[in-house]
């Protein structure tokens, strides 16, 4: 028979609330429940042979447990600091591997447009600050800060000296809005553009659908059957997505996209239409202005800032096209491409909702301080 332990355990309110909080968290670790587990047996007069008999561990472990618990409490139930392996390489190399990964290869006359993790190590091997350095070590370092030198991304300063005044009026139709006044309900905001070189791709072998443990398989080699413009104008209010398919661009094509649309309801009697796009040669100007409001004199086109494609809507738009019609691209001919398209418009008008957009002035005039700031940086 076993005898009574002398680390007599006696739980206040708190270290009782507090032990059964560790066994009840279902995502908690296991060790921490079980070591709860053994100090509230313990506190109901259990032995040390019957916890560990129903806790499915060895006498050893409880007896350690019941009495630190004993005597430092709950502390006493956390890990032990460990001395564990010392350091290979000290503080100094680390800084050195990460002030590389900060810095452009340029710097150090490194003939590379960006760094590896292995070229980063190799480049701590040949300034002498260690004698190896493997490559898994310096991605390990470099994630806790999270620098990814081997990853970039493209961005450019606006230069448009009417970047804020051009932009703020895109974004003020968006929120039904045009110098300081609301938009009556029979005034419309389009966002058109065109998507150049849709290609026809026809693979050498039938795509594969997708089965059990297996991915769609799409043929690599494929034959070219020639490629089309695709023309569209997004009803941001509506979300209504109009489109025709050209043989190329230009200004014929768009001129056809916007009788096409101009001359159909609600918009042949609206009061205004206006049409935000970007400066493409097909309606860049003043020049394109004074024609398309000829034609149409509802219409309004409003020219975004240079550079300012992604304040354009019906990039949201192209984008989805892209995702959900032309990847992966796998059609016989052109024909087959421009019906595709258009029983896509049918099937995304079905189910379409105005896209979430919540960038303002206010955010803006935020991210322009934000780049003028940064651009003062590296003058400096």
């Amino acid at each position: 028979m076993s005898r009574a332990s002398p680390f007599i355990i006696t739980l206040s309110a708190e270290d009782q609330a507090e032990l059964e909080a560790r066994v009840g968290r279902h995502r908690g670790e296991q060790r921490v429940a079980l070591r709860a587990r053994i100090v509230l047996m313990a506190a109901d007069g259990a032995r040390n042979a019957v916890i560990a008999q129903a806790l499915g561990v060895v006498a050893n472990t409880v007896l350690k447990w019941r009495k630190r618990f004993s005597q430092e409490g709950l502390s006493g139930l956390a890990d032990r600091p460990r001395s564990g392996r010392p350091p290979v390489f000290g503080p100094e190399v680390v800084a050195l591997v990460k002030a590389i990964a900060c810095e452009p290869p340029a710097e150090r006359d490194v003939p590379l447009s960006r760094y590896a993790r292995s070229d980063i190590a190799a480049q701590v091997v040949s300034e002498g600050a260690a004698p190896s350095l493997s490559a898994s070590t310096v991605g390990r370092w470099l994630a806790r800060d999270a620098l990814r030198p081997w990853r970039y991304r493209s961005w450019i300063f606006p230069r448009d000296l009417r970047f804020a005044e051009q932009a703020g009026v895109v974004l003020d139709l968006y929120q039904r809005r045009f110098r300081g006044r609301r938009l009556r309900p029979d005034e419309f905001v389009l966002s058109a553009d065109e998507k150049t070189s849709v290609q026809a791709r026809c693979r050498c072998h039938p795509t594969l659908p997708p089965a059990s443990r297996r991915a769609m398989r799409v043929e690599h080699e494929y034959e070219r059957k020639g490629a089309l413009a695709y023309l569209a104008a997004w009803d941001v209010h509506r979300a209504v997505l109009t489109g025709r398919t050209e043989p190329t661009t230009g200004i014929a094509p768009f001129r056809r996209l916007v009788d096409a649309v101009m001359s159909s309801e609600p918009y042949a009697s609206a009061r205004r239409v206006f049409w935000i796009v970007d400066n493409g040669s097909s309606h860049r100007g003043e020049a394109a202005i004074s024609r398309l409001q000829r034609e149409w004199p509802t219409l309004r086109l409003v020219h975004l800032p240079v550079h300012a494609s992604w304040l354009n809507q019906i990039e949201i738009v192209f984008s989805i096209v892209q995702r959900k019609v032309l990847s992966p691209n796998d059609v016989a001919d052109l024909e087959v491409l421009a019906g595709r398209l258009r029983a896509f418009e049918t099937r995304f008008n079905a189910t379409a909702q105005p896209f979430d957009w919540r960038f303002g002035r206010r955010e803006l005039a935020a991210l322009l301080a934000r780049l003028e700031r940064h651009a003062l940086a590296v003058a400096a």
